[in-house]
């Protein structure tokens, strides 16, 4: 495997990095074209989960995905998330297109996953992407920027279905553009079809965003599966018993981890 980080420029102006996961070829094996995975963890926004990072990527290797994890400005960096955290998913999507045969993947199989705040990274991602008011703007084409599939673990959709409250020196944050709020409110039926985990009991991003999420594409008739697991809580990741830190023996979920599995019956029964 080679393993490369790279430093792309998005749409904006702004540069942002890559670290990719690129499976060799085996000898004289004829070697079909890889899907892609583009791995976007989460982190509340102030950093990024390692648990949903690389070991993320090397299972996705694992099924015979190249894979990257794209890291996004947080809030601590300069400037606003958005849009610069959905250029940056649309810019990697547009690279790795132009890049197809030097990374020996498949251009029409590329596949964004994104955890908790992630996932509302990468569904704002797509609301850009079938934008014709960003596409516009930032001078892109939807044919390379869209993600061919989206996978969504415990996603963050709306900023204000959470368990908790946001402290007051952290409120200014939030955007105050009700789409970037809540990325229900643009689904369209160019909205790439989508797999959906959670656990009901989640009591940090609440169950919610993902009901929300799954009525907005039943109503734009847009593909979706949907999985929600009775325990989890959240921030399982894979769920793996590998992947439990101090004081979390939740982490390890048997049941839940079979989210992993399912996503790869799905993409299969997509392609």
């Amino acid at each position: 495997m080679k393993l490369e980080n790279k430093t792309l420029t998005n749409f904006n102006g702004r540069e942002f990095k890559i670290h990719t996961y690129t499976l060799d070829e085996i000898g004289d094996l004829r070697t079909p074209k890889h899907p892609l995975a583009i791995v976007i963890p989460g982190g509340s926004f102030d950093h990024l989960s390692k648990r949903e990072s690389e070991p993320v990527a090397l299972a996705f290797n694992n099924r015979g995905f190249n894979s990257v994890v794209m890291d996004y400005n947080l809030v601590q960096d300069e400037g606003d998330i958005y849009p610069d955290a959905g250029l940056d998913v649309l810019t990697t999507v547009k690279y790795y297109r132009e890049h197809a045969a030097e990374y020996q993947i498949d251009p029409d199989k590329i596949v964004t996953i994104g955890f908790s705040a992630g996932g509302h990274v990468a569904s704002i991602a797509n609301d850009f992407a079938t934008s014709s008011e960003y596409q516009k703007e930032y001078h892109f084409n939807l044919q390379d920027v869209v993600p061919n599939k989206t996978i969504l673990g415990y996603p963050l959709i709306d900023v204000n279905k959470i368990g908790f409250t946001v402290p007051e020196d952290e409120e200014e944050m939030v955007p105050e553009d009700k789409k970037l709020q809540d990325s229900a409110l643009s689904v369209t039926r160019e909205t790439p079809a989508t797999f959906i985990f959670h656990a009901w009991d989640d009591p940090v991003v609440l169950v919610t965003n993902t009901l929300e999420y799954v009525a907005a594409l039943h109503d734009k008739e847009v593909p979706c599966e949907v999985h929600i697991f009775n325990r989890g809580g959240h921030g399982f990741s894979l769920a793996r018993g590998d992947m439990v830190t101090n004081g979390r023996e939740w982490q390890e979920n048997p049941h839940a981890s079979h989210w992993f599995d399912l996503a790869q019956e799905w993409l299969t029964s997509e392609w």
